[in-house]
């Protein structure tokens, strides 16, 4: 009786195993079809039957993306505005969501409120009255502008990541701490932030994610100088600067997530701590 309700129980499980398996090829494929054709020869790219393994292997298509003409610019524009923005973010939203997490005062729910309807605003509603600001302050065709309107739209979910991971953290510890002669501050350091750390990793990888990869801020608010421009930007224009050779873009497009993926597996575990506590709790 056993072994058949175990029978059937896995039977009606392979629907559900069916759709996750299709998911997932359709998830996967556009990603190994970039990295498959920037690792294909130029013939194997225009060969009229498509080739989903390869037959040989070059890097010429990785040598012509690193040594095309601003991609090391570019790339350290896009690292420094990315960067700018999640410590920035970071900072604000440790001390905000200590304040709403920790702290009683008048019009804490409606400022948790307004956090959340920040966070499932529309980033795209954003772009002309971002332009306009811009354009009236003299910011247009600045990488700080570019940092601090990142550094906007991440704010609220670090916020409500972070206040629910400090809610999970028992407010014991730091009075305890506090007890034995530490300040709150001195408390807060020594004993809540070492905790914090698989929020503070969840919350920074969404906004690199997050600023790493964003194109429609970037490109309309670098404008005349050029230099200034950040990678996916840059890649909009790639395929003009060789032509038909869509292996360089690939490769170009390989480089450009490589950080994202490098980035998510070495911190993966605490990222998923992190986020799993930060939506859960509080």
């Amino acid at each position: 009786m056993a072994g058949g309700a175990a029978r059937r129980a896995r039977i009606r499980r392979i629907p559900l195993h069916a759709a996750a398996l299709l998911v997932f090829v359709l998830s996967v494929f556009p990603v190994y079809w970039m990295v498959l054709t920037a690792f294909k020869p130029t013939r194997d790219i225009q060969s009229e039957t498509p080739l989903f393994l390869p037959t040989s292997v070059t890097l010429d298509h990785f040598t012509k993306a690193v040594q095309a003409d601003g991609f090391w610019l570019f790339w350290r524009n896009s690292l420094a505005v990315t960067a700018g923005c999640v410590l920035l973010a970071l900072i604000v939203a440790l001390g905000a969501a200590f304040a709403v997490a920790r702290l009683r005062w008048k019009g804490r729910r409606g400022f948790i409120l307004m956090v959340f309807i920040a966070q499932v605003a529309p980033w795209e509603a954003l772009l002309i009255p971002m332009y306009v600001i811009a354009r009236d302050t003299g910011m247009l065709d600045k990488l700080s502008m570019l940092t601090l309107i990142y550094f906007m739209i991440t704010l609220p979910f670090t916020v409500v990541t972070l206040r629910g991971f400090l809610t999970a953290i028992p407010v014991e510890l730091e009075e305890a701490a506090q007890v034995d002669g530490c300040t709150r501050a001195v408390a807060f350091r020594r004993i809540t932030l070492p905790l914090l750390a698989p929020g503070l990793l969840a919350t920074s990888l969404f906004g690199f994610i997050t600023a790493w990869n964003e194109f429609a801020f970037a490109n309309m608010l670098i404008i005349k100088n050029q230099d200034d421009r950040t990678l996916p930007v840059w890649l909009s224009s790639f395929s003009n600067v060789f032509g038909t050779d869509w292996g360089a873009t690939m490769a170009a497009s390989t480089l450009f997530a490589l950080p994202v993926l490098v980035l998510f597996l070495v911190l993966q575990g605490r990222v998923a701590s992190g986020m799993t506590s930060g939506a859960v709790k509080g």
